[in-house]
C-alpha cells in the first residue's frame, strides 16, 4: 500500500516549494513569505509585496492530469458516512498506468490523516486511512472531471465478542448498548475481523441458495427477516431474530448472522450507517477475506 498523507502534513510539503520567476531566478517560497514586507520579483528586480498566502499557499499542489475519464466516487457529494468508509473510485476503463492514476486524485481532509491507495481490480482503487477516519471530518475528493465531498460522522464503532456472545457499541469511544447476540454455529461460524456496514434493509427474505446451499437442503432455509444491516458482501448482516431470543448470549445457533431481538435489531438498524464499523472477534471462523467489497480492513 503506498502511503499518502493529507491535510496539514500536504500543506506543509506544499509551502516548501520554490517559486520560479520571469528572470528564471529560483527563490523560496517559504522564505518569501516570511519577509512580513515587499520583496523582490527577482535578484535586482522591482518589488512586490508579500500578500499573505501568495507563496506557500495553505492549498495542497494540484494533481496531474488524469489518464481516465469522469469515474464515479464514492461516498457520493454530500453524504455523511462512518470512520471505517473507504473512498471508492471506480473508472470507466482498465487502467494500465496505476500509479499515474493515483498522482491524478487529490483526497484532501479538514484535520490530517495518513492513509493509502490499493486496488481491487484493474478498473478500481480505493483510498483509505492508516486507522479509522478522525470522527467529524470533511473530506474532498478530485479524480479527474469527478468530484465528492462528503462528512465522517460520529465514531460508531460496534464490537461482537464470541466470549461473551455480546455486541457492544461505543459512540465516540462511549458505550451506548450492549445487546445479546447468536453467531455462526459450528461449520457455520463467524468470521472474525473488521466489517463495514453497507445497506440497510427493513425486511427481506434470506435465501441459502445465494450462496449454494438449496432450500431444501438440511442446512438450507428462505426465512423472513427485519431489520436487517448487512455487514459483507458475503451475507452476514446483523438483523432481528425473535426465533433465536433464547439462545442469544448463550449459544451460536445462526449460519453465521449476528442474531439479536426484535428491539435491538430495529435499534441498529436505526442507528447505524453506511461505513460504520463491526468488529468480530474471538470466533473459530478464521478472518473475513480483504477482497469481501466491505471487509477492506483485512487487506
Amino acid at each position: 500500500m503506498a502511503l499518502s498523507r493529507t491535510g496539514t502534513s500536504r500543506r506543509m510539503r506544499w509551502a516548501s516549494r520554490v517559486a520560479v520567476t520571469a528572470a528564471g531566478a529560483v527563490l523560496s517560497a517559504t522564505a518569501l513569505a516570511g519577509a512580513g514586507h515587499a520583496v523582490p520579483l527577482f535578484p535586482g528586480g522591482p518589488e512586490i509585496p508579500n500578500i499573505p498566502g501568495l507563496f506557500g499557499s495553505a492549498q495542497p499542489p494540484l494533481p496531474e492530469p488524469a489518464n481516465f475519464s469522469a469515474p464515479s466516487i464514492n461516498p457520493g457529494n454530500g453524504e455523511v458516512v462512518g470512520v471505517a468508509q473507504p473512498v471508492i473510485i471506480s473508472f470507466n476503463e482498465t487502467i494500465d498506468d496505476r500509479a499515474a492514476a493515483e498522482r491524478a486524485i487529490k483526497v484532501t481532509t479538514s484535520q490530517p490523516v495518513e492513509g493509502g491507495f490499493y486496488w481491487t481490480r484493474d478498473d478500481q482503487v480505493r483510498w483509505k486511512p492508516t486507522e479509522f477516519w478522525p470522527a467529524n471530518t470533511q473530506v474532498t475528493v478530485d479524480a479527474g472531471d469527478s468530484h465528492s465531498t462528503f462528512d465522517i460522522g460520529d465514531a460508531f464503532v460496534a464490537t461482537a465478542d464470541d466470549n461473551t456472545k455480546e455486541i457492544t457499541v461505543t459512540v465516540n469511544g462511549e458505550v451506548v448498548k450492549t445487546m445479546p447476540t447468536s453467531m455462526g454455529k459450528p461449520g457455520y461460524e463467524t468470521p472474525n475481523g473488521t466489517y463495514i456496514i453497507g445497506e440497510r434493509v427493513r425486511d427481506m427474505y434470506m435465501d441459502s441458495s445465494t450462496y449454494g446451499v438449496p432450500v431444501d437442503a438440511p442446512e438450507g432455509y428462505r426465512t423472513y427477516v427485519e431489520y436487517a444491516t448487512r455487514m459483507s458482501y458475503s451475507g452476514i448482516f446483523v438483523h432481528a431474530a425473535p426465533w433465536s431470543v433464547n439462545d442469544q448470549g448463550r449459544r451460536n445457533v445462526s449460519h453465521g448472522c449476528l442474531n439479536v431481538s426484535t428491539e435491538d435489531g430495529k435499534w441498529f438498524y436505526e442507528n447505524s450507517k453506511k461505513g460504520d464499523a463491526v468488529i468480530v472477534k474471538n470466533t473459530a471462523g478464521g478472518t473475513l477475506s480483504g477482497s469481501d467489497g466491505l471487509g477492506d480492513w483485512n487487506r
